[in-house]
């Protein structure tokens, strides 16, 4: 069946990049049983309840996003619907790194004036607090963080293309993985932790 075995590699390929970034929250639990609207998913905990995030976690954050869109374009040559969520969360966490974290090239510096624009996407003139140039700038750098996610997810990936099939066959048997027998699939592969 095609689209178990589409989610399989989607939600392995999440899975996958987390495991190999040393800023990554561990992964707790792989399933690909359709919930709602997703085919599956990869839910990841952090190893103690962090208020702070660095920029180094956020970084990870967003090549695991990215994971399941890069593994479906690797595996299949297309991607699917699946991955749609995933870019959402991508783009919202590159426009906070940028707008409300000042963790940009654009320097510490906070743009916008309400929250709620960040989130609901709402532009308004009045909300805005900054020039069209500096907006430009701001789009440059959230393509930049997607980008360089993007390539880092890929990256790991193409480099651990056994280890994801190992990860996607299993989960197509299992349907779930917990957190060890996660790590079991993983274990003959000897990945090691990048940093970002």
């Amino acid at each position: 069946d095609h689209e178990r075995e589409l989610t399989a590699y989607h939600e392995g390929g999440h899975a996958l990049v987390a495991a190999a970034l040393k800023d990554a929250d561990p992964v707790h639990k792989i399933s690909i049983v359709a919930h709602g609207m997703a085919g599956g998913y990869t839910m990841k905990l952090p190893i103690e309840e962090r208020r702070l995030r660095t920029r180094n976690q956020f970084m990870s954050d967003l090549a695991v996003a990215l994971g399941g869109f890069v593994s479906e374009k690797l595996i299949f040559g297309d991607v699917s619907t699946g991955a749609s969520s995933d870019l959402k969360t991508a783009s919202s966490i590159a426009r906070q790194l940028v707008m409300r974290y000042g963790m940009s090239a654009l320097g510490p510096i906070a743009f916008g004036k309400s929250d709620e624009m960040l989130f609901l996407g709402r532009e308004i003139s009045t909300e805005k607090n900054y020039s069209e140039d500096t907006a430009k700038k701001i789009d440059a750098e959230i393509h930049n963080f997607i980008n360089g996610a993007h390539e880092l997810a890929k990256k790991i990936l193409i480099g651990n293309k056994k280890a994801l099939k190992a990860i996607a066959d299993k989960l197509m048997e299992k349907e779930t993985l917990e957190q060890e027998e996660f790590n079991a699939v993983l274990k003959p592969f000897k990945i090691k932790p990048l940093g970002v």
